[in-house]
């Protein structure tokens, strides 16, 4: 935390107001975690190149919260006001702009080319999950093959290469530490999604019913639509279609009657399962146990 607040100071005050705000607003730091635990799993002992690149990959992360939440006009997040309902949409963006180029300074101090690589390539394929999520907004017609191609893209390939840094730091298996993450990123990912439809404003910090007021179709409103009535399957289309957030109550009761729910969070469990399977030759250590229990934490969170 000390590493992220030190590398937000610019000349400029709006700069380090904005980015210590969303900083400062808390979090899971799952991301950066994820370094630090792959980097030690996987026998990383010397240096503090894991800290620099679990900060990187916060830095890009905090930008993406700062894109995201002018693009799907959020309002609340972590509890508490967007940096867009704070400041505008415009410091929102150019401050997020300025996290990602801080991030790519600090890669270059780094100068870890198989790192920069990593999240150069992750942080281009992010962009183009949120450009086809966003194209697909209001799209009822949706399907569960193209759903995982968007939350591959804009959420489970940060945690990839979160993975996957730290096991190139320790010269270990990328290849294991790169799917655990990717799958443990899925896994959070249809785990979030069911939070957005059951979760408590209260404890997950967010706005329940975002994805629909956004026409995004998400794995539970997918297979309710799938195994629906045709009248429950026209109002579930209507509603995302129109990004009607007044019919969040019919939504959820289509979508918990069809099923969707309980096969979503089957998905996350399988997902989970994978992602602890690809690190058991790792050997046995305090930072590989807490690998597994995230995994766990994924999918039996309520926030």
């Amino acid at each position: 935390n000390q590493l992220i607040l030190d590398n937000l100071k610019s000349d400029v005050a709006l700069v380090g107001n904005v980015g210590s705000y969303i900083v400062d607003s808390g979090g899971k730091r799952i991301r950066p975690v994820l370094v630090l635990l792959s980097a030690l799993a996987s026998g990383y002992s010397c240096g503090k190149n894991h800290q620099k690149i679990a900060a990187v990959i916060e830095f890009i992360h905090t930008a993406t919260l700062l894109h995201d939440d002018v693009v799907d006009l959020s309002q609340l997040r972590r509890g508490r006001e967007t940096a867009n309902a704070v400041w505008g949409n415009a410091p929102s963006i150019l401050v997020g702009d300025f996290l990602y180029s801080r991030a790519f300074q600090m890669l270059v101090e780094i100068a870890d080319m198989d790192v920069m690589g990593t999240i150069a390539n992750a942080t281009n394929v992010i962009s183009e999950g949120e450009v086809q999520q966003l194209a697909n907004a209001g799209n009822s017609s949706l399907d569960e093959q193209t759903y995982l191609e968007v939350i591959y893209r804009k959420t489970a390939k940060l945690f990839e290469a979160a993975c996957e840094c730290g096991a190139i730091l320790a010269e270990g298996d990328r290849a294991a530490m790169a799917s655990y993450g990717k799958y443990l990123g899925m896994a959070f990912q249809i785990a979030d999604d069911v939070l957005d439809l059951k979760g408590d404003v209260a404890v997950t910090g967010k706005n329940i019913g975002d994805d629909l007021a956004e026409g995004k179709m998400t794995l539970p409103a997918i297979y309710a639509r799938d195994h629906a009535s045709p009248g429950d399957e026209a109002l579930l289309r209507e509603a995302f279609e129109s990004k009607s957030s007044k019919k969040f109550d019919q939504v959820l009761d289509i979508v918990t009657k069809s099923g969707g729910l309980e096969y979503s969070l089957e998905k996350a469990q399988e997902n989970c399962d994978l992602a602890k399977k690809r690190i058991q030759p790792l050997q046995n250590s305090d930072q590989k146990q807490v690998l597994l229990n995230l995994a766990d934490f994924s999918v039996n969170r309520n926030a």
